[in-house]
């Protein structure tokens, strides 16, 4: 089979690129397939003009829809959209409908329901514009702190959601969790174009793995406002326990003269697999709905039980008491408290650590995510077919 993946690449490489090279090779890794990408990066916006063109084809790009239309030469059985923010936009759906194309469409954040992408703001949990305006977004400045930015991203939700869009254009939606549909199933879209599939990684320890000691805690991540990075420097003023931290973000300065943090910045993934491997628990204080974070999946494969905020998809992929412990977002005090219990009771940890690696193998491995991934495929096909007839 052919398949197409399509990406709006953003600035900086992030969990989404690298999912896109995930499923690409897992695609031609596991069968007989070929897989090509539509990629643009935002790079592309790099002056004063391009920003205007782009703040006036954010809801459609006429230019886009036409470089597009010449890139489908030998047409692929399957269009998989992965983020079309804000160059290529949803023209390219018309180009594959125009072609009997089927399309399938991963929900990796919020952004066509909700300006930010975050379902946040002011710190806090914001569901707003699920069912009222997305205009609300330009008042609050939603995206990137910007009128004008939250302007332009609004007018895209609005006039995809005037036109009924997802429901008329996209054959399959990719949710991440159960709870991340919900959420899109509140805000207008049919459940029943909604199938739930989880990010993977490959088996760190394809032979099993071998128990050593561990200890210290983990964080991993960019180091912002929404990763509760506040949270989790009050929390640690409290406890008398190591912390390795890698990322880097604008909330680094809270982790300043914390006893027992260590600041190690960015750092490549071989560095945080021993990390992983070494650690006796990671810690995950996000405060708001997160997708489905990477690193959620790689501490499980890693056999990493993980103290994480009681929010959203957070809370139904770890399991408490069974692959970690949950906490209240945003409660320090509540977090220190987990913390002290993982650090008090070694042997349960241990035992959390091989409940998560278990379910890895269960629901998270290639091979599981590839069969989960062709049957979404088979269904979008079937619609498109159906559609046609």
């Amino acid at each position: 089979m052919r398949f197409l993946q399509i990406h709006n690449r953003y600035q900086f490489y992030g969990g989404e690129d690298f999912v896109v090279a995930l499923e690409s090779s897992l695609l031609s890794s596991f069968g007989d397939h070929e897989v090509q990408s539509y990629c643009i990066s935002n790079s592309e916006i790099n002056s004063f003009f391009s920003k205007l063109g782009v703040f006036f084809s954010t809801p459609y790009s006429y230019k886009e829809k036409s470089r597009f239309r010449c890139f489908i030469r030998h047409f692929p059985d399957v269009a998989h959209v992965h983020n079309f923010f804000p160059l290529i936009t949803p023209s390219v759906y018309d180009v594959c409908i125009e072609s009997g194309i089927p399309v399938v469409q991963t929900l990796h954040n919020y952004r066509i329901i909700c300006p930010g992408a975050l379902l946040m703001r002011d710190e806090h949990i914001c569901e707003q514009c699920l069912d009222g305006s997305p205009y609300q977004a330009v008042l609050y400045k939603c995206y990137r702190n910007s009128r004008l930015g939250s302007l332009a991203v609004a007018r895209m939700v609005d006039y995809h959601r005037r036109r009924d869009t997802w429901n008329r254009k996209v054959d399959r939606f990719i949710a991440l969790t159960e709870f991340a549909k919900s959420r899109f199933v509140k805000a207008g879209i049919d459940p029943d174009k909604i199938s739930v599939k989880p990010n993977f990684v490959p088996d760190p320890f394809p032979g099993g793995i071998t128990r050593t000691k561990r200890h210290g805690a983990l964080f991993v991540g960019r180091l912002s406002v929404e990763k509760g990075i506040a949270t989790l420097a009050r929390a640690w003023m409290r406890i008398d326990y190591s912390l390795s931290v890698a990322g880097e973000g604008p909330e680094t300065d809270r982790l300043k003269n914390i006893p027992n943090i260590t600041k190690l910045g960015q750092v490549n993934s071989s560095f945080i697999s021993d990390l992983m491997t070494a650690s006796a628990f990671l810690v995950m204080p996000s405060e708001w709905y997160e997708g489905f974070p990477m690193v959620l999946v790689e501490a499980f494969a890693h056999g990493l039980p993980v103290i994480t905020s009681c929010l959203g998809s957070m809370a139904e992929i770890v399991e408490d008491g069974v692959t970690g412990l949950h906490f209240k977002p945003g409660d320090s005090e509540d977090l220190s408290e987990k913390v002290q219990w993982m650090v008090d009771h070694p042997r349960q940890c241990q035992v959390m650590g091989e409940n998560a690696r278990q379910v890895y193998l269960e629901k998270y491995t290639p091979e599981i995510n590839y069969q989960i991934l062709m049957q979404i495929y088979k269904e979008a096909i079937d619609a498109r077919n159906s559609a046609r007839s």
